[in-house]
């Protein structure tokens, strides 16, 4: 048998028997990214040697785009620009100072901790580790004894900070010579991958909504085809970009933000589409928005992630752990802490939250998909310091599928009992406040998720 299909066999036994637990696992401390991410090492060169990124770099680089491509498409989906301003305008201060100021700190101490990074190498390394994977922590997102506003916070705060670190992450790419970027220089990557990508986002997005829009109007779609146009709308735009030279990831976030408006999914969900002219509304056909139009998109995306977690184990993380050293390992954990946790309190200042639920919110910043498919790309360019860029991704990532992993139920358990005996004592606790309800996006999940 060829090593691919050893390979093959291997991928799905894991997937095989982590499905026939996954209900008893979902009441343990042990998430789906834990058991993915470990039996991932188990194959890669530290253990089985059945995958390695020397052998396997095209196929895993495309698991993973298409990854990222969807879960940016399906999370812009279902997030509303209203959603910024819940709760006083607590995702728009993550988005707008926590994440920049992360940034900034990701890139301040890169410089004295990663010694051998030159010009915007360090930049890189902080735009890479600035976004947050909520699937890493969904209990402390989707726990009922966690108020709601701070639940919208996290999961509108994640659903948006992947896409936005994205220009970012092109400009410092373009800053680091001999990068496919670079030849291009500042000006022409801005030109590419930020505006003819995001015009190709918004005119493939806002018409592939329009198009679903009538043709279910007129009853010309079923129900299940509604959902694999979803899937054409997400790659389109991501294809051009990658042709033209853009960023395709930009593209394909865009278009979810503009696939959702010319969807018209403001209207409830359940509802039926205004009738066609001249007809009955009973003959309408299905709304083109019925709550489920990007089911697949979300559920593929969700069963991308999941298998590139155990890639992640084989090619990255695994042969990371074999190169230790203090200063990636101290970096690791200062990211995972101060990076995220002091620009969170900064961007939080004059909220009215209290310190437990700064806390809170500070400490659930997992990394994970964006932060690993960014790396990938660092190392496709086969710049200077790409190992050591590689190694500290790796870490970084590894140790928090480990620590908010394991202390997510626990975490969020404490926090909610706290919130219920703040509450009884103060009436006009501020993360009481009411906020209306967003979408959860449906996903394959990582930890247990309870019910809302």
């Amino acid at each position: 048998m060829s090593d691919t299909a050893w390979t093959g066999a291997a991928v799905a036994g894991v997937v095989a028997v982590y499905a026939l637990g996954s209900a008893r696992l979902a009441r343990s401390p042990v998430s789906a990214a834990m058991v993915f991410v470990g039996c991932g090492i188990l194959i890669g060169p530290v253990g089985l040697d059945l995958v390695s990124l020397a052998n396997d770099a095209g196929p895993l680089l495309a698991l993973l785009e298409a990854a990222l491509t969807l879960v940016l498409f399906t999370d812009a989906t279902s997030v509303r620009l209203g959603d910024l301003r819940t709760g006083g305008a607590l995702p728009g201060r993550l988005l707008g100072i926590g994440l920049l100021l992360s940034i900034g700190a990701g890139w301040l101490l890169a410089w004295p901790l990663l010694p051998g990074l030159t010009a915007w190498e360090p930049a890189l390394v902080g735009a890479i580790l600035a976004p947050t994977d909520a699937a890493l922590g969904a209990s402390a997102i989707s726990d009922p004894r966690v108020p709601r506003l701070v639940r919208q916070t996290l999961n509108v705060e994640s659903g948006l900070n992947d896409g936005m670190v994205l220009p970012f992450f092109v400009l410092f790419l373009a800053g680091v010579p001999g990068t496919s970027y670079a030849e291009e220089g500042v000006g022409g990557t801005f030109w590419r991958a930020l505006l003819l990508s995001t015009a190709f986002g918004l005119a493939l997005g806002w018409g592939g909504g329009r198009l679903l829009r009538w043709a279910a109007a007129r009853g010309w779609v079923t129900g299940e085809w509604r959902q694999i146009y979803v899937l054409a709308v997400a790659f389109a735009p991501y294809s051009l970009s990658v042709v033209t030279h853009g960023s395709g990831f930009i593209a394909a976030w865009v278009a979810g933000f503009a696939f959702a408006q010319g969807l018209g999914t403001g209207r409830p969900a359940g509802a039926e589409a205004p009738a066609a002219a001249g007809r009955p509304a009973a003959a309408a056909g299905p709304a083109a928005d019925d709550g489920h139009t990007t089911d697949l998109a979300e559920y593929l995306g969700g069963l991308l992630a999941v298998l590139s977690l155990l890639f992640f184990g084989a090619v990255l993380l695994g042969p990371a752990l074999e190169h230790l050293g203090w200063r990636i390992v101290g970096y690791a954990v200062l990211s995972l802490t101060v990076v995220r946790m002091v620009p969170v309190a900064l961007a939080l200042v004059g909220s009215g939250l209290r310190p437990p639920t700064v806390l809170y919110i500070g400490w659930f910043g997992p990394r994970g998909l964006a932060s690993i498919v960014l790396g990938l790309l660092v190392a496709e360019e086969h710049i200077t310091a790409v190992e050591t860029i590689g190694r500290v991704v790796a870490v970084t990532v590894g140790l928090s599928v480990l620590l908010h992993g394991v202390s997510a139920v626990w975490a969020a358990g404490r926090y909610g009992g706290w919130y219920r005996r703040a509450a009884g004592a103060l009436p006009g606790l501020r993360e009481s406040a009411s906020v209306p309800a967003v979408r959860r996006r449906r996903r394959i999940t990582l930890v247990h998720r309870p019910d809302n």
